[in-house]
């Protein structure tokens, strides 16, 4: 098929980026964005992120091709239910951006059954701190995993073509079973936000009695708890419809408190020294470094002193390097040393930024 009409429902940073990339392989495209603040459509149109906007969501469905819903949850499932009833191009192809799938997958085959829809549920797992059009990144998705979950409204061609109309995200197309999405998404994504929010609500509490508290957190604590500024509304909708696995992984991680506590009270040297022996070994077995998930990137870690300009003299040494994120990471040690962590899209930058900081400062860079 040659031109197509894509029309992306929510113009912030996934449908956004959704768009550039299809416009990267795909210029002959035309792209139709909804969005409902004026600011955000504005956006888009000046960017070119799309070549036409709207504020009423079906007014440009009957002209789609594609319909891609890159909207919070419950209001892709409501955009579902009206799709079902707009007069749509025979065997258009609907899919969306949630992080939960099952019960978005359950809405349109309930709403779109003996229609001739094609649907197949989607999950690009990336992100960043940032929102809205103006955040909009057409390499948001290089090399992250973009799932993909087929339904019963799934045809043998449809994951083929709607691949090939996403290719210039350049990500990482995974297929599987929705249901299956949600467990494995419970365990590394949404019980995990429950486990930073509850350490921040025990941290605040503690430290209305004990004030150090706040004045101490730093190191592993700030790595453990930065999802917990993550928006509250968009993980109040990602654990209401995915409730029961999130529910079995907060059961299962009480009794994993109970089994280090139960070594603790008898004073259980080696049991202890086999319980975080045992969690590094898996750790350093998982994917967890490499390119993948939500903010996933290629890091290097650089030992480097506490002196004026250094940070300086390196980002001097990556000019024209594009840096995903920069940060020290600090102990609260009396050293002279810290560790600035650099993160990088790709290994083509990581591999460079090692080289070149190696060859022209006497600083250590590891990459892990």
């Amino acid at each position: 098929m040659g031109h197509k009409v894509i029309y992306v429902a929510g113009l912030g940073l996934i449908g956004g980026s959704i768009a550039l990339g299809i416009k990267r392989d795909h210029p002959d495209y035309t792209i139709l964005g909804y969005n409902r603040s004026e600011k955000s459509r504005q956006i888009a149109l000046e960017r070119g992120i799309v070549d036409e906007v709207t504020d009423d969501f079906a007014h440009f469905a009957p002209r789609a091709d594609v319909i891609i819903l890159a909207v919070p949850i419950k209001q892709t499932i409501a955009f579902i239910e009206e799709l079902a009833h707009l007069s749509l191009k025979e065997n258009v192809l609907i899919t969306d951006a949630g992080s939960t799938k099952l019960e978005i997958v359950k809405a349109a085959e309930a709403s779109f059954a003996n229609q001739a829809v094609r649907f197949v549920g989607s999950h690009p797992m990336a992100g960043s701190h940032k929102s809205g059009a103006s955040a909009a990144d057409v390499n948001l998705f290089e090399n992250a995993y973009y799932i993909l979950t087929p339904t019963a409204l799934t045809t043998d061609d449809t994951i083929e073509e709607l691949r090939a109309d996403l290719s210039g995200l350049h990500a990482r197309f995974i297929t599987i079973d929705a249901a299956e999405h949600d467990r494995v998404t419970s365990q590394i994504s949404h019980f995990p936000h429950v486990i930073a929010a509850s350490l921040m609500e025990q941290a605040g509490d503690y430290a209305k009695e004990h004030e150090m508290t706040n004045h101490f957190a730093a190191g592993g604590f700030r790595d453990m708890t930065r999802i917990a500024e993550s928006e509250a509304g968009m993980w109040t909708s990602i654990l209401l419809t995915n409730k029961e696995a999130v529910l079995e992984r907060i059961e299962d991680f009480k009794e994993r408190l109970d089994t280090i506590a139960d070594k603790i009270k008898a004073q259980d040297d080696d049991g202890i020294w086999q319980y975080f022996n045992h969690a590094k070994t898996i750790r350093q077995e998982m994917e967890i470094h490499k390119r993948g998930g939500v903010d996933s990137f290629y890091d290097i870690f650089v030992n480097v002193p506490d002196e004026e300009d250094v940070i300086l003299t390196i980002l001097e040494l990556l000019r024209g390097t594009s840096l995903v994120n920069l940060r020290i990471n600090e102990e609260n040690r009396d050293d002279i040393h810290g560790i600035l962590q650099i993160s990088f899209k790709n290994a083509k930058d990581q591999a460079r930024a090692q080289k070149v900081i190696e060859a022209n400062t006497p600083y250590k860079v590891t990459i892990q």
